[in-house]
């Protein structure tokens, strides 16, 4: 029993570790620290994406009793960007930047590590972030809060992919830790934190299967059409190569929900 306990809570404090590192939430104290367990906290990044949608549905659902529709998107999405400090929409921008302006693999590199952002990473992360708006602001308020409850973890799951499967190419940065190899057993503990609130939506009705379904292809083609490009363009992935996945991935799971819900111009 008490081995059975001492693996739980090591479970909880590798969980409460990938929280401390993709958002602002404090952590309790007990949890303590080790620079070890970054190495195995990203089995739990879509477990993290399950509590920053719950934020986002639940900001939204609020907004949306008072005001219109753009107006809960806006707030749900800043209250996103405030609870993980725009850590996946700078990666995004660096991205574009590098991706964009880079000749060489490490002018790319040179470029995705410069804090500053370019033209490159302006335009796509505007674009990106407007997209996301506009696409949640078209669906139906309960539809939306579904939404947002299914893309947060399993676009999560979809960055995870990469480090499941790719090489981490710098010799340093910050996510080197969470990029180190991630094992079958760890990527099905974060295949599993992803499907729970899928079968959740599902079973209850909230989002239709077709939905789900879709919007999980989407995903998974997205992930690997960026994937590719990071294997093209640099070897492997970075830091911001994962916050790029999970965008991306993001925006494809509202498109495919959007697309199901049939609404489209000349339908």
């Amino acid at each position: 029993m008490r081995k059975i306990a001492t693996a739980c809570v090591f479970q909880f404090r590798l969980f409460f570790i990938a929280v401390q590192f993709f958002t602002r939430i404090p952590i309790p104290r007990w949890v303590g620290f080790d620079s070890a367990w970054l190495h195995h906290a990203s089995r739990y990044f879509p477990l993290v994406g399950v509590l920053v949608g719950a934020v986002a549905a639940a900001v939204y659902l609020a907004a949306a009793m008072a005001w219109p529709a753009p107006v809960a998107v806006l707030l749900s999405t800043a209250a996103t960007i405030y609870l993980t400090g725009a850590f996946h929409e700078d990666g995004f921008a660096d991205m574009c930047d590098g991706f964009g302006g880079g000749m060489t693999r490490e002018r790319v590199m040179e470029i995705m590590k410069d804090s500053r952002i370019g033209t490159y990473g302006t335009v796509g992360i505007a674009m990106l972030v407007a997209l996301k708006c506009l696409l949640l602001a078209m669906l139906d308020p309960l539809l939306a809060a579904a939404a947002l409850l299914l893309a947060h973890p399993l676009s999560r799951l979809a960055a995870a992919a990469l480090i499941w499967r790719l090489d981490y190419v710098r010799d340093e940065g910050k996510a080197k830790p969470l990029g180190q190899d991630m094992t079958n057993v760890e990527f099905l503990i974060a295949a599993g934190s992803a499907a729970l609130p899928a079968l959740a939506l599902g079973v209850s009705g909230y989002l239709p299967w077709l939905s789900i379904v879709v919007a999980a292809a989407f995903a998974a083609a997205a992930a690997a059409w960026l994937g590719v490009k990071c294997v093209q363009r640099l070897g492997g992935f970075t830091g911001d190569c994962l916050g790029a996945v999970q965008q991306l991935s993001e925006v494809a799971i509202y498109l495919a929900v959007l697309a199901c819900a049939g609404q489209a111009a000349l339908a």
